[in-house]
């Protein structure tokens, strides 16, 4: 069974999971079939197929675990150099304004240093060095008030698409007829 970003498992879970991938390599070692190591250790053939192999191919090291895929691949020098091109501004890097966004951010980190980041990634980077995001304190001294009501009253409701389209011949509030 697969965990996304380490499983949420905690240390004394892995090193549990630990144990039994090196219990089935005492197995692998004495003989045993795949069917007997998959019942004796509760876990899949699949994954004790997959052990054997690795364990033919690197031995006993092949088999232990990679450690969690979910620790933080930026190092200390490359996190502070993403923070002097965050402090640079979006514009410096060919952003259209003056915001950063998780987007922008993911694609800089992977021009910069060539790591392939998810937006959710990208957020979790962030919150651990301790960014975080943010609203204006004001509004923009041009906002007119009005203007921004005039067109949500009479613009935005004609260019607005419906999310499905309206069915023919029926009100809103009936359901079609089944068949």
């Amino acid at each position: 069974m697969r965990y996304a970003q380490g499983g949420g498992l905690n240390d004394a879970q892995r090193a549990a999971r630990e144990r039994v991938r090196l219990d089935a390599v005492a197995r692998f070692e004495a003989g045993d079939r795949n069917q007997v190591i998959a019942g004796a250790l509760r876990v899949s053939e699949r994954s004790v197929e997959r052990w054997r192999r690795q364990w033919r191919e690197g031995g006993a090291a092949g088999v232990a675990s990679k450690g969690s895929p979910g620790r933080p691949r930026l190092s200390d020098e490359q996190v502070a150099r993403l923070e002097r091109e965050l402090d640079r501004g979006p514009l410096a890097h060919g952003g259209a304004d003056q915001r950063w966004t998780l987007a922008r951010v993911k694609k800089l980190i992977g021009r910069l240093f060539h790591i392939s980041y998810t937006v959710e990634g990208t957020w979790r980077l962030l919150r651990r060095h301790g960014w975080s995001w943010q609203q204006p304190a004001r509004r923009a001294i041009e906002r007119d008030d009005d203007a921004v009501e005039l067109w949500k009253k009479e613009v935005w409701p004609r260019v607005r698409v419906p999310r499905r389209p309206a069915m023919v011949g029926s009100s809103s509030r009936t359901r079609p007829a089944s068949r």
